[in-house]
Parts: structure tokens; sequence; C-alpha cells
């Protein structure tokens, strides 16, 4: 088989299927004739083929996919107009010291930001399939560990937890937000530890965006009314682009 036809056979699962494919599934498409190494180039191939158009191939947690551009979102919007997405901060935050603190309990996140954690705010998070009970810390009452998902990872388009920003990077930080779509707002009303007053997490933990993008990032929408922003105590958290269904 040449590559221009194993590229076409590629391309071709890639369009049809509904969820991202890893190397060893695509290997089965050619009876494992063909090695990982040869089938990721190929891949690179086929991204260099559709780097003009509005869909891209992208390599995620759990594969490659094909999906829109961002800066297609607005057109694609058109078809399907909706609201995006609401999420309070404190839904923000505890995702946020999950995704950096991980693997973390219940306490700890409280820790954190100084109020109680509403049970329903992580329940939402687990249905939303971006965070998981992952063990249980051996100490007094075993608590659960709770880290993030490859559903988290596949839903930012990050192929690993070390591409996630640096805790000072508010402006790649908007932007991982901004990949934050397709579900639910999560609502959760701020219940201090105690008596006391609650306070916000720390801005260093805290996956905000209060601060716009100086500049247009290239692949993300240049419209700066797009970037989060605040709505009382809800965050509007618009998506950036569509996975190929």
């Amino acid at each position: 088989m040449n590559t221009t036809d194993a590229r076409r056979i590629l391309e071709t699962a890639l369009i049809c299927a509904t969820q991202p494919l890893s190397v060893r599934e695509l290997r089965v498409l050619f009876d494992d004739v063909l090695g990982a190494d040869t089938l990721k180039s190929l891949l690179t191939e086929l991204q260099s083929e559709w780097s003009q158009r509005g869909v891209e191939l992208v390599c995620v947690s759990s594969g490659w996919r094909f999906q829109s551009r961002p800066e297609m979102r607005p057109y694609l919007d058109r078809l399907n107009p909706e609201k995006p997405p609401r999420y309070t901060r404190a839904a923000l935050e505890t995702l946020a010291i999950i995704a950096y603190r991980q693997p973390v309990t219940r306490g700890d996140i409280e820790d954190i930001r100084g109020v109680t954690v509403n049970s329903l705010v992580l329940k939402q998070l687990e249905d939303r399939g971006w965070v998981e009970v992952i063990g249980h810390r051996e100490t007094v009452g075993r608590p659960s560990l709770f880290a993030t998902t490859r559903q988290f990872l596949d839903d930012l388009g990050l192929a690993s937890l070390d591409q996630l920003p640096a805790l000072d990077d508010a402006e790649h930080q908007a932007r991982i937000l901004q990949s934050l779509q397709s579900g639910p707002g999560l609502d959760e009303p701020e219940l201090p530890l105690g008596d006391g007053v609650a306070e916000p997490a720390p801005a260093s933990i805290a996956m905000t965006a209060e601060q716009p993008a100086a500049s247009p990032v290239a692949g993300t929408d240049s419209n700066a009314s797009e970037l989060p922003g605040l709505d009382g105590d809800l965050f509007t958290v618009p998506g950036t682009g569509h996975a190929h269904e």
C-alpha cells in the first residue's frame, strides 16, 4: 500500500469517527502492518494538508480527531445559535485546584478556597466527565482523591497535563477557559467555613479571565468581546471550536 492510499484511509476513518482515535486503534485499519512511527508520520502529513482549511487535525489526550478551527465558530454558531454555558466562580476554582494540585481531597480544596465545597459542584464536575475519584488517602476517614480525566484534556484540546498554562500566565488561562464548552452551567452557593467569611482562591490557583488578552492569538477568536468575563458571580465561558461529529 502506498502512502497516498494510507493517508486517504486515515483521513476517512478520522472524519467519520465520533470520538478521537488513538494510534493503536488506527493501526487496526491496516491489520497492524504499519507501525506506530509510520502512522504518526502520515498523521503529521495529513495535518499539513489540512493546515489551510476550516477544519484541522489535532492530537488530544485520547487520540487524533478532526475539529473546526476556533475562527470558524462565529459562522457555525449561526446554524445553532445558543448562549454559552455559564460557570460559577466556585466551580471554576474547584476545577482549577484539582487540575493543578491533583490528586486532592475535598478537604484540600476547602483549605485552599477557604469555603466549604458543595457536594453538588463535585458531582456536576464528575457528571461532566472532567474529574473522577482515583483512590483514597490513607488517613482518618479515607477521603476520596480527585483528579482530572482524559475528557477534560480533550475538551481543552490538550494532549497532556504538561500543556496546562503556567499559574502566572493569565492570558493562556483565559484561552483555556474558552475551550470549556458544550455543557450545562454549574451553580453553587458560597458556603463559608464555620463563621468565617468566604474568600476567593488565591489568584495563582484560580483559572480566572478578568483581564482580556493583550492581542489576538493565532488559532483563537480575535473578537475581544468573546473572552470570558465576569457577570455577577458567574463566568461567561464561550467555546472555541466544534469537534467533528
